[in-house]
């Protein structure tokens, strides 16, 4: 059985690890907080060019686009590429696994996809099992910025204009609410007309719509924006996702923390009380030797 001492290290060192775990968990409930705000600071203007975009499909229906496929598209020539995103460290729960999870499930039903990475965990991870990836973009996955999204977006429509990308995924956490979060394989390019439907209130058109020097043009500008925007969108929901996973994480931790502090200190009361009872009766029994001792002398 331990001793007292030794316990008493044992409650030291699992309060010093509490005070960690509790302020690694303030610290993501404030990052958390802010990328929540600037998620809701700019989702209006991308969900409003969104809308737009499916003006024009309701104005012309005929309208096409290189970004665009429908079924009766022909396939396009290139390899599917995968954009996975992840942390850059771990202690968020399950998050990166789940991430990565979908990434080798795409990469598995597509022969040849060539990987693009953001984040340190996923990058550490599929080099050490000698996965190539195509692109990883160095900068870290903490506090995403739309300078970023627009520099992947650019990347990616590069490879998909030039004919070298056929298909383009993005593996994300969506962080529906703070309860429920899961890692999705979402179609990035090409698009289909459906995934813009027009507002749901909109109304009829009564006069039709100009559009210069075309339709197709109108919509070649609009969507690259567009994409960057669905970049920025997928690394503040990823960032949320992972604040939110190592909240959970720590917060766990912090609980087991207690339950094993409680366990310690009724076991230090257990050692000590245990201790304090032999004392007594080592000092007990060595008083009743001496009166056994005592009371022999004084008969003889």
């Amino acid at each position: 059985m331990a001793s007292t001492s030794e316990i008493r290290r044992r409650i030291g060192s699992v309060r010093q690890t509490q005070k960690i775990t509790h302020a690694m968990y303030l610290i993501s409930q404030a990052k958390l907080r802010k990328a929540k705000q600037d998620l809701s600071n700019t989702r209006p203007y991308f969900d409003a060019l969104q809308a737009e975009i499916g003006r024009v499909f309701n104005a012309d229906d005929t309208a096409e686009s290189r970004y665009l496929c429908d079924e009766n598209s022909k396939p396009l020539p290139g390899v599917a590429a995968c954009l996975l995103i992840t942390a850059d460290k771990g202690l968020a729960g399950a998050y990166n696994q789940n991430a990565i999870r979908q990434a080798q499930k795409f990469l598995a039903a597509n022969e040849g996809a060539e990987l693009y990475v953001v984040g340190e965990y996923g990058r550490r991870w599929f080099t050490q099992r000698g996965i190539p990836i195509e692109k990883s973009f160095l900068y870290t996955a903490q506090n995403p910025t739309l300078d970023r999204a627009r520099e992947i977006s650019a990347l990616l429509l590069d490879g998909f204009l030039a004919g070298t990308l056929k298909e383009i995924f993005v593996v994300y956490t969506d962080m529906e609410n703070s309860l429920l979060s899961e890692a999705k394989s979402t179609r990035l390019l090409p698009f289909h007309r459906t995934q813009f439907a027009p507002p749901a209130k909109e109304k009829a058109v009564q006069e039709p719509f100009e559009f210069y020097p075309s339709v197709g043009a109108v919509l070649n500008s609009m969507i690259p924006s567009y994409v960057s925007g669905f970049l920025y969108s997928a690394l503040l929901d990823s960032f949320c996702s992972e604040q939110n996973a190592r909240m959970t994480a720590m917060d766990a931790a912090n609980q087991n923390a207690e339950e094993l502090l409680s366990a310690l200190r009724l076991q230090y009361n257990r050692v000590r009380q245990a201790a304090i009872t032999q004392e007594i009766t080592e000092i007990s029994a060595g008083a009743a030797a001496q009166r056994g001792t005592f009371g022999k002398e004084g008969t003889v």
